[in-house]
Parts: C-alpha cells; sequence; structure tokens
C-alpha cells in the first residue's frame, strides 16, 4: 500500500496556492502578475493531470508541447475571467 496523495487533493492544493498568489498580486496592484499567475496555474494543472494519468500525448490538444511550452493561443479559464474583472473594475 503507497501513501500517494490523490490527484485531485494535489490539484486542490495546487490551485489553492495559486488563488493566494494571484489576491497577493491583486493586492498589490500587479494584475500583470496577477494575469500570468493565473495562466501558469493552467498549465501547471494540465501538465500535473497529464503526468499522474500518464497521457502526455494529450498535451497538445491543450496547446501545449510535452515540457509544458505553449504551441496554441489561450483559452478561457475561471481565474483568467477573475483577473480580467478585476482589472476591468479597477481601470473604471
Amino acid at each position: 500500500m503507497t501513501n500517494q496523495i490523490r490527484l485531485t487533493d494535489e490539484l486542490n492544493a495546487l490551485y489553492a496556492s495559486y488563488v493566494e498568489s494571484i489576491n497577493d498580486a491583486v493586492a498589490a496592484d500587479d494584475l500583470a502578475l496577477a494575469a500570468e499567475l493565473a495562466d501558469s496555474y493552467d498549465r501547471d494543472a494540465i501538465l500535473l493531470m497529464a503526468e499522474r494519468e500518464g497521457r502526455q500525448d494529450l498535451l497538445s490538444h491543450f496547446g501545449l508541447t510535452q515540457d509544458g511550452g505553449r504551441i496554441s493561443v489561450q483559452r478561457d479559464t475561471p481565474l483568467r475571467r477573475l483577473v480580467k474583472s478585476v482589472a476591468a473594475l479597477r481601470s473604471a
């Protein structure tokens, strides 16, 4: 029996860590960093899932190379929408 962490627990911890960092960036009025962090979360979560499930062959469907590099345009995600909303509110 192994003590391997469940993928969902790992993803929840990753998400919580990024949310905290994004909140810190927003509090410091660094919306560019907040947007960059939201983008990084998406990449890190996808890479984690692909690695844990042994499905690196699907990375190109998410616009990523095997090493996490980008090969396509960014997709809209909840964290990215949140950062865009905060940026819009701050500029109004």
